[in-house]
């Protein structure tokens, strides 16, 4: 990519901030400067190239998106993350908001249950260099039990209610945000675990993929 075309994504992914996300209430320094530093049209395939800042899901293949840059900002917020957290992703995707997450300066784990994307985003975080993150390939419904406790988890695909295990490897006191509901109608979640209360606030509406629980065992 040419001298010009760095400038031109640098100013894009500069004004996607100011215009898409700060615009609509994220004040989160480190998130806004993480999200401005990230260079999320590498994230998307080829034919989306010329959408990537857009204010929009973009397909990435195997039914799967990449979330509206102002979703990932919210969610990232909500977490309230930053240097020394650990961070459980579950649903890796792209790989984009593993990116944003270790540009917050977080410890990631991410968890991908398609082979072709867990590859692909393994590839292209070692490649980017985006913080200390480190993925698996599995059923993310089910954690990563050799690495919790996690001061923080975040669910990038909708279920009725949050798994049991990763209300069971969220540290006490720590923050779970994920989409709840079905199908249709979701609404993102903030979670907050002390002790053996799991209380809620619910935050905006969206529209994920379901979580889907793979029957065999996940490999790590």
């Amino acid at each position: 990519m040419g001298t010009y075309s760095r400038r031109r994504t640098d100013r894009q992914r500069l004004d996607m901030v100011e215009k898409q996300i700060r615009r609509r209430g994220v004040a989160d320094e480190r998130v806004l400067q993480a999200m401005s530093l990230v260079p999320r049209h590498r994230f998307v395939p080829k034919a989306q190239f010329s959408a990537a800042y857009a204010d929009c899901a973009l397909p990435i293949g195997h039914g799967v998106t990449i979330s509206q840059p102002y979703v990932v900002a919210m969610m990232t917020e909500a977490l309230s993350v930053g240097p020394g957290i650990r961070v459980l992703e579950i649903g890796t995707g792209s790989g984009y908001q593993a990116a944003v997450l270790g540009a917050c300066g977080a410890e990631v784990f991410s968890i991908e249950r398609i082979p072709e994307l867990h590859r692909r985003a393994d590839r292209l975080l070692e490649e980017i260099g985006c913080g200390d993150i480190a993925l698996r390939l599995g059923d993310g419904s089910r954690g990563w039990p050799e690495r919790a406790p996690f001061d923080r988890i975040l669910v990038t695909a909708a279920a009725p209610d949050v798994p049991a295990p990763l209300r069971e490897q969220l540290a006490d006191g720590g923050l779970l945000v994920a989409p709840v509901g079905d199908d249709w109608l979701q609404t993102v979640r903030r979670y907050r675990k002390m002790g053996a209360s799991f209380e809620y606030e619910e935050l905006e509406g969206v529209r994920f993929v379901p979580l889907i629980v793979d029957s065999g065992e996940g490999s790590g």
